[in-house]
């Protein structure tokens, strides 16, 4: 994956916290691969405009948003191992 190299697993985690993907797809590593490139492409490569959605969610949604970044966070670990010891 071309676009993740320079970003940290947190990154990951808010890219696919801001994607569409639901844990309750249970979507494989391709899923969840495509799902982080297709969402940083939307953002212009830049991860700051997921950040801005996690925040605004983890304000809005607090109720929901622990356990969804969880669930990103987790996600992030497997699909990208190497990261896995960093989360």
């Amino acid at each position: 994956m071309s676009s993740t190299p320079h970003l940290s697993p947190s990154d990951l985690a808010q890219i696919l916290f801001a994607s569409r993907l639901q844990a309750s797809d249970h979507p494989s590593p391709e899923q969840v691969r495509t799902a982080i490139d297709e969402r940083l492409c939307a953002c212009g490569g830049d991860h700051a405009p997921c950040a801005a959605y996690v925040a605004q969610e983890a304000g809005d949604h607090p109720e929901s948003y622990a356990a969804r970044m969880r669930w990103a966070l987790s996600t992030v670990g497997h699909v990208f191992p190497a990261y896995a010891t960093a989360a």
